[in-house]
């Protein structure tokens, strides 16, 4: 795989969003006792795919999460690359050309994956590794008969939203046999998008982020590069957990998930908290379609968390903090814990730029984000309810 990162495996995360049909309400924003949080559940239109990971997992047991998981070589096999031979000739496979310089992107999207041994781009693999890994643990297939991908393409079509029911096209009796020789063995995802001559929709995916596991925090071994994706579909589709690494699933808005959470009912993980709230600016789907669908071309960060042990909390640093190192290890050797021996409020007073999460338990965090974020992102939606020293500053 890359070897640009040789410590981190490679993987691929897509948060799945799926209208609901249901016409959005106004409603006051939710409170706690001193501030303004998130929208009310009822102002969105659309929820979010959470799975719950097994209790006996050796990486974040019981966490909530979005689908996803570790790219495998099936991902870059060459055999895509006749599966594909249409859109060949087009720019990235017609997923779109980021605008971002190549020296800026992340590695996992401009490694030569031709020196690796494999043809297909980063931008295309990683993709399939999520549409594929969606299949695996949720039984949700973001596939697209050949012919139809070609049109939309071609016509530029790929704007509208997905369809939800694309099983559909196929007896579900199939569907569930392939599934169950997908989880098998990945490489049966070429066989069987071989044989129900269909293709994953990477058109439908949208380049979100991308976030490494920071060190010392989830165990030695546990170290991901994270290519995060949207995904927006009509309607929720039918949805089954794998009953091995996901135990539970659930359809959520994204203020009640952060509801859910705050009141200590299930466990996100940061970069699940952090997105949850950017979310929370587009309480319609059309709205965060093609907020994602445009933004997704001027690229992303990557984005290493660097821990520091403050007196009263832990904080996460991200990329432009004060605080952040400037020469931050990526090599994955030392532990990027370390102790700050302040305050949280001295640690704010002394910072002019914030970009952080902090947390006080496993359920209390905050964003704090007073920088303007890079390639056309949001930060969390603001929901101090008192006035800020900037108008990016977020506190969730």
């Amino acid at each position: 795989m890359n070897t640009a990162l040789r410590r981190w495996k490679e993987a691929a995360t897509v948060i799945l969003a799926a209208g609901t049909r249901r016409s959005p309400v106004t409603e006051p924003p939710l409170r706690s006792a001193d501030r303004v949080t998130f929208p009310h559940k009822t102002a969105f239109d659309y929820e979010v795919l959470l799975l719950q990971r097994s209790g006996k997992s050796g990486f974040m047991p019981n966490a909530y999460v979005f689908p996803g998981g570790l790219a495998e070589a099936s991902d870059f096999s060459g055999e895509w690359m006749d599966l594909f031979k249409f859109f060949r000739k087009l720019p990235n496979f017609g997923v779109g050309v980021v605008k971002q310089p190549l020296e800026a992107r992340p590695p996992m999207f401009v490694t030569d994956r031709a020196r690796l041994g494999s043809p297909v781009p980063g931008d295309v693999a990683f993709r399939i590794c999520a549409v594929r890994e969606t299949f695996e643990e949720a039984g949700v297939l973001l596939v697209v008969p050949t012919k139809e991908a070609e049109r939309l393409v071609t016509n530029a079509e790929e704007a509208r939203l997905v369809p939800a029911a694309v099983t559909e096209r196929w007896d579900r009796s199939v569907i569930a046999e392939w599934r169950s020789l997908v989880i098998q063995n990945s490489s049966n995802f070429i066989r069987m998008c071989r044989e129900l001559d269909c293709l994953p929709n990477i058109w439908a995916m949208h380049e979100w982020g991308n976030w490494l596991t920071p060190t010392g925090v989830y165990g030695k071994q546990r170290r991901y590069d994270t290519a995060f994706y949207m995904c927006c579909l009509e309607e929720i589709p039918d949805t089954v957990h794998d009953q091995k690494e996901i135990v539970h699933f659930k359809w959520s808005s994204p203020s009640e998930i952060l509801c859910s959470y705050r009141d200590r009912e299930v466990w996100i993980a940061p970069p699940q908290f952090y997105d949850l709230g950017r979310m929370c600016h587009f309480p319609l789907l059309s709205d965060l379609h093609g907020f994602a669908r445009q933004r997704s071309l001027e690229g992303c960060e990557q984005w290493l968390p660097v821990r520091l042990l403050a007196t009263d909390c832990y904080i996460s640093l991200l990329p432009g903090d004060s605080l952040y190192p400037e020469n931050p290890d990526y090599s994955g050797k030392m532990n990027s814990t370390v102790p700050a021996e302040k305050c949280l409020e001295e640690l704010q007073r002394e910072s002019v730029n914030l970009h952080r999460i902090v947390n006080h338990d496993q359920y209390t965090a905050s964003v704090h984000i007073n920088i303007t974020p890079k390639y056309k992102h949001l930060p969390p939606l603001a929901s101090s309810a008192h006035e800020s020293s900037s108008k990016h500053d977020s506190k969730l």
